[in-house]
């Protein structure tokens, strides 16, 4: 029980014990990745939209650092992957939606809009929305 009077003790433990949840995420973000870019391939050609440029998103750089340690790079690889991957499907959706329907969401919901809705049709203006994606 001494071991776990020392509160960095309980901080290691609490990463270790974190790992799993973590880590077994990296499976289904590789499965999720096959699709969305197979999605994205696919649908973006059919609708002539521009692909997005993933090399734009994900960056995996600071494993290249000296003064990380071993576990350290391998974590900073882990998360530019991750929070790149998601920043690029963000992207990817981003302009889906605005191809299909860019329309802002109703205001003062307590809600943070995307960054991309500032150029979207604001809530409940038909005239708007009519101008910009009539058939």
């Amino acid at each position: 029980m001494e071991y776990f009077k020392d509160q960095r003790s309980f901080k290691d433990l609490y990463h270790v014990l974190s790992l799993p949840f973590i880590w077994g995420v990296l499976p289904f973000l590789f499965i999720l990745d096959v699709v969305i870019e197979i999605y994205h391939h696919a649908c973006f050609a059919l609708y002539g939209l521009e692909y997005v440029d993933r090399k734009q998103y994900i960056r995996i750089d600071r494993q290249k650092l000296s003064y990380l340690e071993n576990w350290q790079k391998i974590n900073c690889m882990y998360c530019g992957y991750a929070n790149g991957l998601f920043n690029y499907w963000v992207m990817i959706a981003a302009e889906t939606e605005s191809y299909w329907c860019g329309i802002q969401h109703k205001p003062g919901q307590n809600f943070i809009p995307p960054k991309h809705h500032k150029n979207f049709t604001k809530y409940d203006d038909q005239k708007e929305f009519l101008r910009k994606y009539k058939k």
